[in-house]
């Protein structure tokens, strides 16, 4: 199991105004909130990865389709649960940016059952919300 992720971003303000809005639905709560850095950890308790965010030092040229982070997958309970998150994707990409890949739906090419959305956050990392399983 990993133990925690770091992510860089070019404006930890805005960062943390977005995670702070989507990653309850993502089943996380905040860990630390400094001044330099923000994290969250697994609710309630839970075992499992924490997501670390810090800000960049130098511009970056970072690309889902270069080497490094392709992409983070967040798992969720159910399917109307990965409708929630894409319905606030969309809000906030009216105040913080961010895009819209793919909207809900069942992706036949992975293994069943998966049904997911991807996004990209304002920073252009890939996110994805995944249910695996048949139940909303």
């Amino acid at each position: 199991m990993l133990g925690h992720l770091g992510i860089n971003v070019p404006d930890l303000s805005s960062a943390r105004g977005y995670y702070d809005a989507i990653m309850p639905l993502l089943g996380f709560e905040i860990f630390l909130d400094a001044g330099d850095e923000f994290a969250y950890r697994p609710s309630g308790g839970k075992p499992g990865t924490y997501l670390f965010f810090y800000p960049s030092a130098e511009a970056s040229d970072y690309s889902r389709d270069r080497t490094g982070l392709q992409h983070l997958a967040f798992m969720v309970r159910t399917r109307s649960a990965v409708t929630a998150v894409h319905e606030l994707v969309i809000r906030l990409a009216d105040r913080f940016g961010g895009q819209v890949l793919h909207e809900p739906r069942v992706f036949p090419q992975y293994p069943q059952p998966y049904f997911a959305t991807f996004w990209l956050d304002p920073f252009g990392v890939m996110l994805e919300a995944v249910c695996h399983h048949d139940r909303d």
